[in-house]
Order: C-alpha cells, then structure tokens, then sequence
C-alpha cells in the first residue's frame, strides 16, 4: 500500500511528521506538502505562475519528501499527475492543528488537498485536532493508520472521502467515535478596522458560536468529547458516498483504547523540535 501525505501547515509542521511516522510503520509514505503555511487556501489552485517541487530531508528517515512552493491543491494534484510514478492507494491530508468542522470544510486547505485526491479517484482522508496547540497527535494518527488498514483489507469502502476531527483529549478520555454530518456553521466571522498611522485596513476575525444541539453534526461531536468522522462527497453526478459500516465506530474505539490488541495508549506528544530544509 502506498500512501500520500499532505497538509496545509506547511512540510515542516509537527502534525504531518506524527502521521507519518505512524503510517510509516505499515504502508509505502510520500509526502508531497506545502513549503510554507498556507492555512485557508480551501481548493485554491496556482494557474497562472510557476510551481516549484524540490526533494528536501525529511524528519522519517527514508521517507520520499518534497516541497512545493503552492496550495495544498497543487501538491496533491502535482504528486498525483507527475511527482509519484507509481500507483497511490490512499491521500491523508494532515495531520491539521485545530478542527475543520461544518462549513470550515469550504475554506480548509486541509480539506481542499484531500478534495482534489478525491476527484482523482482516490481515497482521501482529511484528519485533524481540536487544537491548534495540540500535544494529543498520536492519537490521531493512530486512528488514521487503523483506518488505512481497513481500506487495504477491504472493511472500508474504497473511494471514500472522509473528514475526520478529534477531541484535544488523550484516547482515554475520548466518549466515543461517531458518524456525523457537517453542521451548518462552526465560526462566525466579522471584519475589524484599524488603522496604522498610514492607511486604514481589515482584519477578519472568527468568533466560536454556541455548539449544534444537532447530535448528528460534526460539531456537536467534537464537543461533547467524541471523534468525528464525517463522509463527504462532490456532488457533480448526484453520487452519494458509500455506506460506511455500522460497526465501524465501535471498532475503532476498542482499538485506540488498546482493548483488542492488549497494547497502552501512548504518552501524549511532545512538540516536535523542527529544523530548517536541508
């Protein structure tokens, strides 16, 4: 199995590296992934200027790694048309600091990369936590290699699109996993003048709005302590995404509690110390 992994937080972001060594440990991994932040880009893609793809040292020894001097769109859209010679099974975009829940999935880079995966044929997995300071990463990365084994197996549909969030809890705390759907609204957002001494300009802020009482959105899992996994489609042929199985959620929680496989969670992650690209 061959796994692409991408992110919008840039090549070096600690989430991204947590996934990959994760995932490293059961699959073939290329990370094709941003050079620099590029949080809020949603599908957005480069048409009218160069894009730059360099191999740079990654943090996993042995891990093909590039970065690309582009959206997250264009990093998977670049890995899947040109960079990776050979098949790609499965897309994980992510590991993202803090949630993409209800219509942030209209914005999110992280979403946005797994988006165009997706319209490639592949499966494509968009997964984050609800932090953007989170030390609780291997939980989530836990969970996405648990998931990529069902899809190699067979126990998950293929050519799904999934996006998932987790608490910023350890596993041991977490209530439960869900199948949700995006609730209608996660943030508010407002525009704040200022000015600098020169010139006026804008600043837009996102304000957090009360929780959906709805407890089959996203968003209302999240809050109350659960992991969210939400099946999306792009509905360009009215083709709804395959059922995902009933016992699917039950499943994964026996498993990222340890319970099946007799194993401990985890301590939590510390920050990865990062170093500039070689």
């Amino acid at each position: 199995m061959t796994i692409l992994v991408t992110n919008d937080d840039g090549i070096y972001a600690s989430g991204l590296w947590t996934l990959v060594r994760e995932l490293a440990a059961i699959a073939r991994v290329i990370v094709v992934a941003p050079e620099k932040q590029r949080s809020g880009v949603g599908t957005a893609i480069t048409l009218h200027d160069p894009i730059t793809a360099k191999a740079v040292t990654p943090l996993v020894p042995g891990v093909e790694t590039y970065a690309v001097e582009g959206t997250p769109s264009d990093c998977a859209i670049i890995a899947l048309g040109k960079l990776v010679k050979s098949r790609i099974d499965l897309v994980i975009s992510g590991i993202n600091h803090g949630a993409n829940l209800g219509n942030d999935v209209l914005v999110s880079g992280t979403v946005g990369a797994a988006v165009q995966a997706y319209l490639s044929g592949v499966t494509a997995f968009a997964i984050s936590v609800d932090s953007a300071d989170s030390v609780y990463l291997d939980g989530a990365a836990r969970l996405a290699a648990l998931l990529a084994r069902k899809l190699a197996s067979g126990s998950l549909p293929s050519k799904v699109f999934l996006n998932i969030n987790l608490p910023d809890l350890p596993l041991t705390q977490v209530q439960g996993v869900r199948i949700t759907r995006l609730a209608r609204q996660s943030h508010s957002d407002t525009v704040v003048e200022e000015h600098d001494g020169r010139q006026a300009y804008y600043k837009l802020v996102r304000l957090s709005i009360n929780p959906s009482k709805d407890d089959r959105t996203d968003v209302w899992a999240i809050r109350h302590g659960n992991i969210s996994i939400t099946p999306l489609h792009i509905n360009l042929i009215n083709q709804r995404s395959p059922r995902l199985p009933g016992e699917l959620c039950s499943d994964l929680l026996q498993e990222l509690s340890g319970l099946k496989a007799g194993q401990q969670e985890m301590p939590p992650s510390s920050p990865a110390r990062l170093t500039t690209p070689v």
